[in-house]
């Protein structure tokens, strides 16, 4: 999906403004009432159910224009990308991503993502494969045939300490469920967040909501912190940095050493870049897993068939990267499961400059919304939208389909830096449990997507394990 950003600058345009067709109501009130504004996927799904492509809708003097169609996704995302920078959710985020590099912008992004390239590059990935799937062995034999387990909170773990070894060479396995914890603590007050007023001021004084954020986020910097300290005491960051061999962590390190000689603003700067590969990096891997497991029991039919594809390519012996290929109904799977239950549910920009879309005419500081829930289930894009069909993913079906119809990491000079470790991950930490085992739902467990930083199962994911013997 990685496509090239345009050169083309916004096109100069002047009042008079020419807004969409929407809500003529203004929804402060409403978001003032009930301290948000309602399930932010119900808004989206009746934005699109009664206005299409495009709807404008106004909270207190802010535009707001929500997009629901390819052409004008990539408008905004390629090719008038120099416009516009991340919107509200996202400066709120920085709370506790601060400036890394989901939230920093222009000339900052493209530093930290230069730094960070390297260990994402093919040759590294090799390396990581053996990590995953060794950690996803340590998860398998936890598993025992009969119990049931919040299958959701064992991907996070999973995940955790993938992540920690991959890219920061940390054995995470002592604390991953103490940073785990500490995280969701934080997405629990993330809506509250999100619409408090002034929050990112209020944090200081810490009242009641507020005192609980910055207690989960000081076990999560304790946590960061001690890992760049060991880095720095290994000295493996250096002049003489192998990038070839070198972690995620010391490049960064490498790549501005005031952060190691007690600079105040660097050593902030390197921890913010750690929280946010870390939170990127490991929850939208693990909710794809969690989402991916809860459709599987779902339609067993298309269980059976990807378990059948495992054990023919495999034999019984644990996937390698070379295998990847060969996996592609898993991949399949997860794809039609990142469709359903996007990781990244949504994503938004504010206007810097006045500028135009289609035939409308909008003034700077107009916020765009778009979301890959609600796209990824348009019926004119993919018919019988709620049906789990793997099928969609075949090589001649994608052709079918406009590009920016499917976006679940992201598009332009700000997709997703590490799609294919995560899909790399995912097919085989899928891959190596499947093999042993088959979660089922447990009867009367409640389902739902909660819209967070990413799209989490709001009540877990309550299953069964059961043995495939």
């Amino acid at each position: 999906m990685a496509t090239a950003a345009s050169n083309q600058q916004p096109t100069a345009v002047k009042a008079p403004y020419h807004f969409p067709p929407g809500l003529k109501r203004n929804l402060f009130w409403l978001a003032f009432r009930r301290f948000r504004v309602t399930n932010p996927i119900m808004l989206f799904q009746s934005l699109a159910n009664e206005f299409g492509d495009i709807a404008h809708y106004k909270i207190a003097w802010n535009h707001i224009v929500f997009l629901n169609n390819p052409d004008y996704i990539r408008e905004i995302l390629v090719v008038q990308n120099q416009n516009f920078i991340k919107e509200r959710t996202v400066q709120r985020a920085k709370m506790i991503l601060g400036e890394g590099m989901i939230a920093a912008e222009a000339a900052e992004h493209r530093r930290q993502r230069q730094a960070a390239q390297p260990a994402f590059h093919r040759q590294r990935l090799q390396e990581y494969a053996d990590v995953m799937v060794e950690e996803a062995v340590h998860t398998r034999d936890l598993w025992r045939d009969g119990e049931t387990r919040d299958v959701a909170a064992d991907m996070m773990h999973l995940s955790l300490r993938i992540v920690g070894r991959t890219l920061f060479s940390t054995d995470l396995r002592d604390e991953a469920r103490i940073l785990a914890d500490a995280i969701n603590r934080i997405m629990g007050l993330y809506n509250f967040l999100v619409m408090l007023p002034a929050a990112e001021y209020l944090v200081h004084f810490r009242p009641p909501g507020l005192n609980a954020f910055v207690r989960a986020r000081n076990e999560v910097d304790a946590i960061v912190h001690r890992m760049i300290d060991a880095h720095i005491d290994a000295a493996h960051w250096n002049n003489d940095l192998d990038r070839n061999n070198a972690s995620l962590l010391d490049m960064m390190l490498a790549a501005d050493p005031a952060a190691a000689t007690g600079d105040k603003a660097a050593r902030q700067s390197l921890r913010d870049q750690v929280i946010t590969i870390f939170l990127a990096g490991y929850e939208t891997v693990a909710n794809a897993l969690a989402w991916t497991w809860y459709l599987l029991s779902e339609n067993p039919e298309q269980a059976a068939r990807m378990r059948r594809e495992i054990d023919e390519t495999l034999a019984g012996r644990l996937p390698t990267m070379e295998d990847l290929p060969r996996l592609r109904y898993v991949e399949m799977v997860l794809a039609e499961s990142m469709r359903l239950y996007p990781p990244a549910w949504a994503q938004g920009r504010v206007a810097l400059n006045d500028f135009r879309l289609g035939e409308y005419v909008l003034p700077a500081k107009t916020t765009v919304l778009m979301s890959q829930y609600v796209l990824h289930r348009d019926a004119r894009y993919f018919p019988e939208p709620l049906r789990f069909d793997p099928e969609r993913f075949t090589p001649e079906e994608k052709l079918k389909r406009p590009k920016f119809t499917y976006i679940p990491f992201g598009a332009g000079p700000r997709q997703c830096i590490g799609e294919s470790f995560a899909w790399m991950e995912a097919t085989l930490c899928l891959t190596v449990l499947a093999q042993k085992w088959n979660p089922k739902l447990v009867p009367g467990h409640k389902v739902e997507p909660q819209p967070l930083i990413t799209l989490r199962p709001k009540y877990g994911m309550k299953m069964t394990i059961e043995s495939r013997n």
